[in-house]
């Protein structure tokens, strides 16, 4: 278990702190607009469902030696981009949109490393439910989140002040390589350990999820990304351009993440249904006024008038809570449903799809087609309509 946790906690730390550093590296590049941070996140977020369908495809369709084995020929493959340090051949010198140029130095410099690490979490949770009758893989997903926390803090607080870009990068590449040794070893131990009876498991599992189920996955997890960058957005355009609100909200989306699996008996429908629905008012109240220029009814005028006075620590901490319970409502709603063990990779691969809907709706699709931030109240009325 120990060789689990370590290889899945090692992975998921790499995979939240190569996007800071990839990114400070390349963003100057190409003129450091918010246009060039979205193009890098849509990579992260591809490649990161990439990840998934691989684990899928290699935990369904393979047995375990030839799984090890495949894995372990990726892991030594993707050493080959080490370190992750851009040439600057790849600086652009031409005007426009560089979003292809930059879609690729991400490709070529971190695609292989990123791929790999995306793919850890759920493959690990697999070969450990392959091997371990009764265990709990779930929670490791728990323990992923916690370290892609870890990773997600630090960065601002440690490693960005004290080290130099380009020692963040060979610091990283080094860790890398101790990651992909523990991978590669859990790989190797993994195909010899006995597999749990393919009639016993299959005996537990069951049918496969519904359709229903996998859209319900979807769903959720598309819901949840929607109202995280949204949030993201309207704290760090319309209350206060700083770092930390860059950070905040995604603090909270994996919080609410590491809670519901690690302690599911902590989501209680009884207690957050109710408070989702305080939660959507108060954001709602936050935006329609304003955003629409419309006069509220008189009832609520009061109502409105405080709310939108509030002092900027007041509103951020208010919008902070209020994403906090509606994610614990999309995650714990996606534990309560999560599938048998047997079905977890597939479980994973429609949560990062639904991810991706949401980042591409907001990042791609509502730039081009609102003249506000409409996804926002989208994203509000999405997540009223799935309790």
């Amino acid at each position: 278990m120990l060789l689990y946790a370590l290889t899945i906690s090692l992975s998921a730390f790499l995979l939240f702190e190569v996007q800071p550093v990839i990114a400070k590296m390349i963003l100057p590049w190409y003129g450091g607009t918010s246009a060039v941070w979205t193009t890098c996140m849509l990579f992260f977020q591809a490649v990161l469902l990439a990840g998934y369908l691989y684990a899928h495809w290699l935990h369904e369709k393979l047995p375990s030696r030839k799984q090890a084995w495949v894995h372990l020929a990726l892991l030594a493959v993707s050493l080959a981009a080490l370190p992750i340090i851009p040439g600057s051949a790849w600086k652009t010198v031409t005007a426009g949109n560089p979003s292809l140029r930059i879609l690729v130095v991400l490709a070529v410099t971190v695609g292989a490393p990123y791929f790999l690490l995306s793919s850890t979490s759920p493959l690990i949770q697999a070969w450990y439910a392959r091997h371990h009758r009764g265990g709990m893989p779930y929670r490791l997903f728990a323990l992923s989140n916690g370290a892609s926390m870890l990773a997600l803090l630090s960065y601002p607080l440690l490693v960005e002040p004290n080290l130099p870009t380009r020692v963040q990068a060979i610091a990283w590449s080094a860790a890398y390589v101790v990651f992909a040794a523990l991978c590669g070893l859990t790989a190797w131990r993994s195909s010899r350990e006995p597999v749990v009876a393919v009639d016993v498991r299959e005996e537990e599992a069951g049918s496969p999820p519904p359709s229903t189920d996998r859209f319900l996955w979807l769903t959720l997890s598309a819901c949840a990304s929607v109202l995280l960058l949204a949030v993201t957005n309207h704290l760090t355009q319309d209350i206060a351009a700083i770092p930390f609100l860059w950070i905040l909200p995604l603090s909270v989306y994996l919080l609410s993440f590491i809670i519901c699996f690690e302690s599911p008996r902590f989501y209680r429908r009884w207690v957050f249904l109710p408070l989702v629905a305080v939660a959507l008012l108060f954001m709602a109240y936050e935006l329609w006024p304003y955003r629409q220029n419309l006069t509220p009814p008189g009832f609520l005028l009061p109502a409105l008038l405080y709310v939108q006075n509030l002092p900027m620590r007041a509103s951020v901490a208010g919008f902070a809570v209020a994403l906090f319970i509606c994610c614990m409502v999309c995650h714990g709603e996606l534990v309560r449903t999560k599938p048998h063990p047997r079905y977890l990779t597939g479980f994973y691969v429609a949560v990062s799809f639904g991810g991706v809907c949401g980042g591409l709706f907001v990042g791609l699709l509502a730039p081009s087609i609102f003249h506000a931030y409409d996804e926002f109240p989208i994203g509000l009325a999405l997540c009223g309509l799935l309790v």
